[in-house]
């Protein structure tokens, strides 16, 4: 397999820093992605972010049923001419795309080498589509899936975490060395997979607003979290989030770090249906 310095060389480019272009060319690292999401022939997978068709190559080796998103016109150019057997190029944002819609599938899994700049609006992006996938593999930061697959209670359990500990597993496979990439990037990397959950961990009333409550417990990390809370007034007001604390038997002097996806999702469960 051509490096990634010789396909661009061989297409006259060069990589995008302000794209958060870092391309990933080692074979058994490839491989090994690949393997993670455990394609079956046929099997529908949307690759984001394709560029220059290093892991393309791989998930269509599986036999799967490859849908590459690219935005940049560059690598769509590059995409075109390499001309990957079994692989239907899209151009799109990966940030916004539709997975089920793109794939022509009611369920897919997806796979990328993320611009650590999209990282969080992609994720969100599984999270508001998980009945669609049904696992990802993405090559992200190292200090972003530490955070991802930590455990309540540390620095590094954060806002994310929390969130998508209710219906996925997530697991840090393996670091990648930033010397691995070109052009290499400032920080080294690590492979993310997330498996949905056969049911979410715990039942929510409303799944819109147990990420705001989510999103206001980690708003102010160093205060308690009832004081954290209250400062989202669409949660209601101090007697009713007291209330709801006492009903799901979480102490509202502890803080947002220190409670699990369930946890958060019994707060949410108590507060009852919706007012107004």
């Amino acid at each position: 397999m051509d490096t990634p310095r010789d396909i661009l060389q061989r297409h006259g480019l060069r990589a995008k820093h302000s794209w958060g272009q870092n391309f990933l060319g080692d074979p058994d690292i490839l491989e090994a992605i690949s393997d993670a999401l455990e394609l079956r022939e046929g099997e529908p997978v949307v690759e984001l972010g394709p560029g220059l068709g290093h892991l393309t190559r791989f998930l269509a080796a599986t036999g799967a049923r490859v849908t590459a998103v690219e935005k940049d016109r560059d690598m769509l150019a590059v995409l075109e001419k390499e001309a990957i057997a079994g692989v239907r190029v899209v151009s799109g944002n990966a940030a916004t795309v539709d997975f089920a819609e793109v794939a022509e599938a009611p369920e897919v899994k997806v796979a990328g080498n993320l611009p650590y700049h999209l990282t969080s609006s992609i994720l969100f992006q599984v999270l508001e589509q998980r009945e669609h996938v049904s696992r990802a593999v993405f090559t992200l930061q190292k200090e972003v899936v530490d955070r991802l697959s930590a455990e309540p209670g540390g620095r590094d359990y954060g806002l994310l975490t929390a969130i998508l500990g209710l219906y996925f597993s997530a697991e840090n496979l393996f670091d990648i060395d930033a010397r691995r990439f070109h052009p290499p990037p400032k920080v080294d990397s690590a492979v993310l997979r997330l498996i949905r959950h056969p049911q979410p961990l715990a039942p929510v009333v409303d799944g819109a607003r147990f990420i705001r409550l989510v999103k206001a417990g980690f708003a102010q990390r160093r205060k308690t979290l009832i004081n954290s809370l209250k400062s989202d007034k669409s949660l209601g007001g101090v007697e009713r989030l007291q209330q709801a604390l006492a009903t799901a038997g979480i102490d509202p002097t502890r803080r947002a770090e220190t409670l699990s996806s369930t946890e958060f999702a019994a707060i949410e469960r108590a507060l009852g249906p919706e007012e107004g």
